[in-house]
């Protein structure tokens, strides 16, 4: 049966909403073009989680870092990122998703100014967890507009395609065009360059957006913002200590009361008529079991790329632009198979792809393991990532879909904020704990303290370690993506707020109410 249509109000005038067609004051052509921008804006926001690796030997220089400091300019930013994403997915969701995004933008480019031109590494790091905060703003508000734009059908498919495959090849792009900048130009430019990203988003967005935002109960949810952010800054904390050894009282402490302050913000959750996260978006198994995922896979793509960058610069003996131009197997691997994986998200469905496709990335991380000092770039690096990169096209690209499947209007904003901090404080984590094992196997030991064979040796256990967590995604899939090919993908609209262009209410004679076996929804008078 087909959904009634809803009368909304839009630039002053009714009109009729096709379920099919969120807004069809949105032509075709146009609603491509806002692809490119929102593709653009995850772009930006996930390159800059790697873009500054390639150039941090010559940055950690430059401003006379320790190897500790030096961890914290990725961390920094992938920490404030993914902490205040929730925040940042509901101030998109209630304030508008195209103001949001617009304000995101202008922030991220002020923030990446402020990084680009710093003088000690303080202000650097200050300056990355200013970009996270703003990113924190600028993806969810990104992703929900891609939600409404593409609300299902062969379109939602390929548009989530082109953004997964864009996500899943950002971390490489970035340290392809930081090796570049690095090598001509200078390490700054790998922060100053999203000045460029910035200016295209805003002509863009002004363009092509389209304003919309949840009707209903616009509450913000103030102590459940302070709680998850006091929560997971703990727990990231806690696990960056634990490179002085997993037993020290600060390293329990902080993680200790992370997991309490996470537990008492779950509870909050519980109570507040207007929570900050609605537990229903994260406890529907398969949602869940999306989210995990994406966070192991932000582990890898944060976390041991980095580790990568330092074999190629500093066992391998490479220049920034050659060891950029060295990690392009991985995301040419992904842009290969993307087409492919497409076509299977319509045929076989995500599961088997979820399940097979860590396998893919836990394999080539393996292989990555029996890294040498004296080895061949072409024998032991470049098969190894381009293989990743294949695995993480069938990782990233359904990965899109089943996180937002069945998720209620209402809490679209919010939705994708789950999906990319999952995949930063995945990265935040993974990067805490591969650094632990990197020291582990050092012995704790400075870098310029041992030989080229103990760090390789330290390398080759972060990227077991990467191939383990690779393989509990896999499991993870097994056991929470489960259902029917057509209960895992939209079949129907998934949105059914229109947009606005003005902060008066929308009304509609429609909601959505969710059936929490299968996660899809129905519209009901």
């Amino acid at each position: 049966m087909k959904p009634p249509a809803s009368v909304t109000r839009h630039r002053r005038f009714f009109h009729v909403i096709d379920p099919a067609n969120p807004d069809p004051a949105i032509p075709p052509q146009s609603q491509w073009w806002a692809l490119f921008v929102i593709s653009l804006t995850q772009l930006v926001v996930v390159l800059d989680g790697t873009i500054v690796n390639i150039a941090l030997p010559q940055a950690q220089l430059a401003l006379d870092m320790d190897d500790h400091l030096r961890q914290w300019v990725v961390t920094a930013y992938a920490l404030a990122f993914g902490a205040l994403l929730l925040l940042g997915g509901r101030i998109a969701d209630f304030w508008g998703r195209k103001r949001t995004f617009m304000v995101g933008m202008v922030g991220f480019g002020l923030a990446s100014l402020y990084a680009g031109m710093a003088n000690a590494g303080w202000e650097l790091i200050l300056g990355r967890a200013l970009q996270g905060v703003f990113a924190a703003t600028l993806a969810p508000a990104a992703l929900a507009l891609l939600t409404t734009l593409f609300p299902s059908g062969k379109e939602r498919n390929v548009a989530f395609a082109v953004f997964g495959t864009v996500a899943g090849a950002g971390a490489a792009v970035g340290m392809v065009l930081g090796g570049f900048l690095t090598e001509f130009l200078d390490w700054r430019w790998c922060l100053l360059v999203n000045i460029f990203f910035v200016a295209v988003g805003l002509i863009g967005g002004a363009l092509f957006l389209t304003e919309s935002k949840a009707g209903g109960d616009n509450r913000y949810d103030m102590w459940g913002a302070l709680l998850v952010t006091a929560g997971l800054g703990s727990l990231v904390y806690g696990f960056t200590l634990a490179e002085t050894g997993w037993d020290s009282p600060l390293t329990i402490t902080f993680i200790a009361v992370g997991v309490i302050v996470l537990a008492v913000f779950v509870w909050v959750e519980m109570k507040v008529s207007n929570p900050l996260l609605p537990l229903r978006v994260v406890t529907h198994r398969v949602r869940g079991g999306a989210f995990l995922i994406q966070a192991v896979a932000g582990s890898v793509m944060i976390g041991a790329t980095l580790y990568l960058t330092f074999h190629l610069q500093i066992v391998l003996g490479m220049g920034a632009l050659e060891a950029g131009v060295a990690s392009l197997p991985l995301p040419l691997g992904t842009m290969v198979l993307a087409g492919l994986a497409t076509k299977m998200l319509g045929t076989v469905g995500p599961r088997p792809m979820l399940i097979g496709g860590p396998l893919v990335v836990a394999a080539a991380l393996i292989y990555l393991s029996f890294i040498t000092p004296g080895g061949n770039y072409f024998v032991q690096v470049a098969p190894a990532l381009l293989v990743m990169g294949m695995g993480m096209a069938f990782v990233f690209i359904p990965l899109q879909n089943v996180a937002l499947t069945g998720v209620a209007p209402h809490d679209a904003g919010v939705a994708s904020a789950v999906t990319n901090s999952a995949m930063q404080i995945g990265g935040s984590i993974g990067l805490s704990v591969f650094t632990a094992v990197y020291a582990a196997a050092v012995g704790g030991h400075a870098q310029g303290e041992v030989g080229l064979d103990t760090l390789a040796g330290g390398y080759s256990g972060v990227f077991i370690a990467a191939a383990v967590g690779m393989l509990l995604a896999s499991v993870i899939a097994i056991t929470m993506v489960r259902g029917r090919k057509e209960d895992l993908l939209p079949q129907g609209p998934v949105s059914g707020d229109a947009p606005v262009s003005s902060d008066e209410p929308v009304s509609s004679d429609t909601f959505t109410s969710e059936d929490t076996d299968t996660g899809t929804f129905s519209l009901a008078r």
